[in-house]
């Protein structure tokens, strides 16, 4: 059936989904057109995974349609809907750890004869769509080698390796810099030049307002509004998205921020670890949130590593003054530091335990007994009162981690690290991947623990929430801090300029 230009690619019309008594979509509606970036915008929990997947074919509705070029659409898994000519590039990395770049990209799809791969022209196909996406990456390289942000890179390569008329990209900027988000823009311009239809997902406001033609908010599983790019505003989205007014995403500060008289909790003098960062030197005093800001590739996160363990860094290390080696993870919880990772599914969380298991898994110990026996009681106890104090939504604590939304997920990850009562926090990426309401509540904890005296180490890729919630600002540029800077009045383009390198 012959689709004109104007007419949607891909329509969706009264979908739903129930799982047993839970309904997860209530009559959701979608319209999609070629050339066009159609950003599905809502919190997490909101419905945009469950309908995601139904498009690939993970799931099936319980009722509803779905048309495809004007023909009725419905995939039995992800490798039928890409031969029908839609391909998504999932928020969670779908890769291969073991496996190099190129057989992730080509995976199901790799040139073989008689049924054996031919490796050499395997890598030169790979070569040549990394080449025309202009990414980054080394086709030979194992997965397992990259950063996180490489592999993101590969997932949206091993997404678009495929011709197709849809492309969903779902949080594809979750973990990519200012400068690796401008490779994958300038890539949808591309795919938009060519007649493709984007379907995008993101936390990202001032990014949706940036590349949306048309957004769709959803809100417990239901269809809220459509609406041109034009017609709105970043405050009418999100009041429509979590069904109140946000005045203020990023809380004031509680109590004044120490002042420059007061010792530091944690110095950092001259740290190196080969290959990884030169030099870098800092600190942080009680109540202070200082964020670590650089593109991809700057070292920050290596650095955060570095004080919390991982590594036998050069250098000098001081807690409260008194110079210490911190030669494990283990070594740093003794000293009273915590580290909430970037990777919450593979590092943070185990998300076949339970919600309590989870945040009681690194303060057994402290709420052991006599002799080490557990407690259940206090467990469950210590559990409630992280899932009140963090507003953690979950049916109960016995509930898996991983059936939570990833907001839900990330407060876990906080919960398991301040039943340690750590003196020093370290966060690297804190809102990766969560929606806007699960970010409020993330900064209005890390208000609260600065208020208490925590001193608060943050890496964030996001420039606006970094400036929003920093005292101070250490940036770095090519492995090395190249300025150290009062965050208050700080603009993005002077940020910028040092992350890049190219301040004078």
């Amino acid at each position: 059936m012959a689709v004109s230009s104007n007419a949607p690619v891909l329509e969706i019309k009264d979908i739903a989904k129930t799982f047993g008594p839970v309904t997860a979509l209530k009559r959701m509606n979608l319209s999609v057109r070629p050339g066009r970036v159609h950003t599905l915008l809502g919190e997490n929990g909101a419905g945009k995974s469950t309908l995601m997947k139904i498009l690939v074919g993970l799931f099936q509705p319980t009722s509803g349609s779905i048309t495809l070029r004007g023909e009725p659409y419905a995939p039995k898994n992800p490798i039928e809907a890409k031969v029908l000519g839609l391909s998504i590039v999932f928020q969670e990395l779908s890769l291969c750890r073991n496996l190099s770049v190129a057989e992730n990209i080509l995976a199901t799809h790799e040139p073989n004869r008689f049924g054996f791969i031919k490796e050499r022209d395997l890598n030169a196909q790979a070569a040549r769509i990394v080449e025309d996406l202009g990414l980054p990456v080394n086709v030979r390289t194992k997965v397992g080698d990259l950063s996180i942000a490489q592999r993101q890179l590969v997932e949206i390569a091993k997404g678009l390796s495929r011709p197709a008329d849809v492309v969903i990209l779902d949080e594809p900027t979750s973990s990519l810099s200012d400068s690796e988000a401008e490779i994958l823009f300038t890539i949808i311009e591309r795919l938009k030049a060519k007649g493709t239809a984007i379907i995008y997902i993101s936390h990202r406001m001032e990014e949706i307002m940036r590349i949306s033609d048309d957004i769709t908010v959803i809100r417990d599983g239901s269809f809220v509004a459509t609406t041109e790019k034009q017609n709105t505003s970043i405050e009418g989205l999100i009041a429509l998205m979590v069904g109140r007014e946000m005045k203020d995403i990023y809380p004031p500060r509680l109590v004044e921020r120490p002042s420059s008289a007061v010792s530091p909790v944690l110095a950092v003098e001259n740290l190196s670890e080969a290959g990884k960062f030169e030099n870098v030197s800092l600190d942080v005093r009680p109540g202070e949130v200082v964020g670590l800001f650089g593109l991809i590739g700057s070292g920050r996160s290596d650095v955060m590593k570095a004080l919390f363990g991982f590594g036998q860094p050069a250098g000098t290390i001081r807690l409260n003054g008194n110079p210490v080696h911190l030669r494990s993870p283990a070594d740093a919880i003794r000293h009273g530091i915590a580290f909430v990772t970037e990777n919450r599914k593979e590092e943070g969380l185990v998300l076949q335990h339970s919600v309590e298991r989870n945040i009681n898994m690194v303060a057994l110990g402290q709420l052991a007994g006599q002799f080490g026996f557990t407690r259940p009681a206090r467990e469950r106890a210590a559990a409630k009162t992280e899932v009140l104090r963090l507003a953690i939504k979950t049916a109960s604590i016995e509930t898996p981690a991983g059936s939570l939304s990833g907001g839900n997920q990330q407060k876990i990850v906080i919960a398991k690290w301040l039943q340690t009562q750590p003196k020093i926090l370290i966060l690297d990426e804190p809102t990766r991947g969560v929606d806007v309401g699960a970010k409020f509540e993330i900064y209005r904890i890390i208000r609260e623990l600065a208020a208490a005296g925590t001193a608060i180490l943050m890496v964030s890729s996001e420039l606006p929430e970094v400036l929003g919630l920093s005292d101070r600002l250490v940036i770095m540029h090519d492995k090395r801090v190249a300025k150290t800077l009062d965050a208050q009045g700080l603009s993005p383009e002077t940020v910028m300029t040092y992350a890049a390198g190219i301040h004078q």
